[in-house]
């Protein structure tokens, strides 16, 4: 599980390297790197696994919920990050989840009105971020304890670590099922034929399961090599 503690300043300091003392506090390097990569909230935490078997079709759409998802992730947590010492405990968890629906409101609004397609799409997999263990997990983890500009590393860092396994699924699975990247030919139909398995949900299973291990594996060798 991802740590819930703030890291020792010392070695989040020496993390950051040349950030020294400013915006981030010299934590920013370190926490970034904790959050998307050693705990990556997909390939490590197996949370958010519903969008990422569900949306990801099409490189496009694994984009689109993965900017969203950004989105609602960084302005809840600062939000909630700037309310820590005002809400009361009782009903912390309420607050929360209010803040993280006005922001997924105003997303899933957006894509209504200006990509309707896409919006269809995605169908009610935007409106569900709502409910996401990603970010009420930061919210609660990270952001009530920390500063606001350190939510903010922190909330970026889960949404992109979560934007980059959509995004990896849904290329593999729109070029392998459908023969196209974003909407383009790329294995043309002449000699290539659709595989109906990258299409539907088992597909979506077998890509997760060899990233998954590619991940552990990868990190694995990131350790022994430190």
């Amino acid at each position: 599980m991802m740590s819930t503690a703030p890291l020792d300043p010392a070695t989040a300091a020496e993390g950051c390297g040349g950030c020294g003392k400013g915006f981030c506090d010299g934590k920013g390097r370190a926490i970034f790197k904790e959050t998307s990569w050693t705990s990556n909230p997909v390939a490590v935490q197996t949370l958010g696994i519903c969008p990422a078997l569900a949306v990801t079709t099409r490189l496009e759409n694994s984009l689109v919920m993965g900017a969203a998802m950004i989105f609602v992730c960084v302005g809840s947590t600062f939000m909630l990050s700037l309310l820590r010492h005002t809400t009361p405990r009782r009903i912390r968890l309420i607050a929360s989840v209010a803040i993280i629906a006005t922001f997924v409101i105003l997303i899933d609004q957006f894509l209504r009105a200006f990509y309707w397609e896409m919006s269809r799409q995605l169908g009610p997999y935007v409106g569900l971020i709502i409910t996401n263990c990603i970010v009420l997990g930061r919210a609660e983890a990270f952001a009530m304890q920390n500063k606001p500009q350190l939510a903010i590393v922190d909330a970026l860092a889960a949404g992109i670590g979560f934007t980059t396994i959509l995004a990896i699924v849904g290329f593999f699975r729109e070029l392998l099922g459908e023969g196209t990247l974003l909407g383009y030919v790329v294995l043309h139909p002449d000699w290539y034929t659709k595989n109906l398995v990258m299409v539907l949900a088992p597909g979506a299973f077998v890509v997760m399961g060899f990233l998954i291990a590619l991940f552990n594996w990868l990190q694995q060798k990131d350790v022994q090599g430190s």
